[in-house]
């Protein structure tokens, strides 16, 4: 016997699973499906993923727990939910291989009679607030690490699975996807929050209003785009993007041949330098190789170090700088508005952020220093260029007992200061009477109401 939920077409000839099945209750779907095919060979399952939303490492155990359980995290908005057996969204049927069984679950369903007129589809409104990050690569780990050292450890109980949580926010999901379906779920309603680089939330959100830039600079993962020509032939003495445009080689016949991944920023920006005949071609990656090979006569692509354009021959230009990127803080202002819980999880992720992020490269150094009163003190310390700290030192009594009586003869400096000069402000500590410095690193510096979140609630028009 099988369980599944059967997709079939919204017009009036719905499909059945098995065109024998005497007793098959129709289920009709709208947007999107996946299926998984499960077969039994003696006491161990074989699995073809036919059209797969679920990761096909999974056992078929985890995967048949996961759609009976979970099927309403699956992508688009599940409007049915398979809990049992008894569900009306399964479907008992004989297979006419007694040991084949196959598994279906559809991003809308509806459970209809076999004579009965289908009905209105049921919708059930997502109650998590969902948070996409980056899957693979640097970027994925790097998003982790600054996760992590705000306190905010990813947890994933399975490395092969795309979902994962964060303990001291126990309303949000976490979605391991590629950066470009994360921006394109932000404007579909299926993610809420995200965090990629910000030349995916450009090429992929095309100026949709409904992205909004929480944090704009998480300091990682910098890069530009930008449009790089071969160092010799005709491009010997072109150094500048205005220098490209005025070459009289470019026609209709002969354009530019500009190969790019990105086909929404790439052609807009040549637009608007000027640059008339251009023939865009995509290419996903190697794109150095494509001057060379010569079937492009520039790219535009995102640069870190410049490292391997020089290795293959290749230069950028002044002025052919499309966009600096670097990892953002992204969400859609339809979910901010409008789903419980996300404005909320997104001011403590952003407080988080600046905080941590304002405290990294700074160092916290406390010293003794003898003195007659605070005040003596704190002239001394900021009479030194480099012990200025956020706003000033912060100056204690130390007291200690002599004599049988209470008395002070230290005081006690907290400063904050850069990590890059702690050894100079150590030199001039020593050099006004401090002694016994102690060093540690902070985690945090918060501030006031972060400037980010204010421009958010207006953005939001709160």
């Amino acid at each position: 016997m099988g369980h599944g939920c059967c997709p079939s077409s919204s017009s009036s000839s719905n499909s059945r699973l098995d065109s024998t099945s005497s007793d098959s209750t129709l289920i009709s779907p709208q947007k999107n499906f996946f299926a998984l095919k499960l077969r039994k060979r003696s006491n161990s399952f074989e699995m073809e993923t036919m059209k797969g939303l679920f990761n096909p490492t999974l056992t078929p155990q985890q995967q048949m727990r996961r759609l009976r359980h979970e099927c309403r995290y699956a992508d688009g908005q599940i409007q049915g939910v398979i809990k049992s057996s008894t569900s009306p969204y399964v479907e008992r049927r004989q297979f006419r291989r007694p040991c084949r069984y196959a598994i279906a679950c559809c991003s809308t369903v509806t459970a209809i009679g076999r004579d009965a007129a289908p009905t209105a589809t049921a919708q059930v409104e997502r109650s998590v607030v969902r948070l996409g990050l980056p899957s693979k690569g640097r970027m994925a780990e790097e998003t982790l690490n600054l996760l992590k050292s705000c306190q905010l450890t990813v947890r994933q109980l399975n490395p092969r699975q795309y979902t994962a949580d964060i303990p001291l926010l126990p309303n949000l999901e976490v979605w391991f996807q590629r950066p470009k379906d994360i921006v394109r779920k932000l404007q579909s309603g299926d993610l809420d929050l995200g965090i990629v680089g910000y030349d995916t939330v450009s090429e992929y959100g095309q100026g949709n209003e409904d992205l909004v830039i929480v944090h704009d600079a998480l300091e990682y993962g910098a890069c530009r785009l930008a449009l790089a020509i071969p160092k010799e032939g005709i491009f010997e003495n072109i150094n500048s993007i205005d220098e490209l445009s005025r070459m009289t080689k470019w026609t209709a016949e002969r354009p530019l041949r500009v190969v790019t991944g990105f086909t929404y920023l790439g052609p807009k920006f040549l637009k608007e330098k000027g640059l008339k005949h251009v023939a865009i071609t995509t290419a996903d990656g190697a794109l150095e190789s494509y001057p060379a090979m010569g079937t492009a006569d520039a790219i535009v692509d995102l640069v870190s170090s410049g490292t391997t354009l020089r290795e293959n021959n290749l230069k950028e230009v002044e002025g052919g700088t499309v966009l600096q990127s670097q990892a953002v803080f992204v969400a859609s202002k339809r979910s901010l508005s409008s789903r419980e819980g996300v404005l909320e999880i997104t001011h403590e992720m952003l407080e988080r952020l600046e905080a941590h992020l304002s405290a990294t490269g700074e160092i916290m150094v406390t010293a003794n220093m003898r003195g007659n009163s605070a005040e003596e003190v704190a002239e001394r310390v900021l009479s030194q260029t480099s012990l200025s700290g956020l706003q000033g030192p912060t100056v204690s009594p130390v007291y200690c007992l002599r004599d049988g009586k209470v008395k002070v003869d230290y005081y006690a400096i907290n400063i904050v200061v850069p990590q890059k000069t702690l050894y100079k402000s150590i030199q001039q500590l020593r050099s006004i009477g401090g002694s016994g410095v102690l060093v540690s690193k902070l985690t945090y510096i918060f501030d006031e109401e972060t400037p980010r979140w204010r421009k958010l609630l207006s953005q939001l028009g709160m």
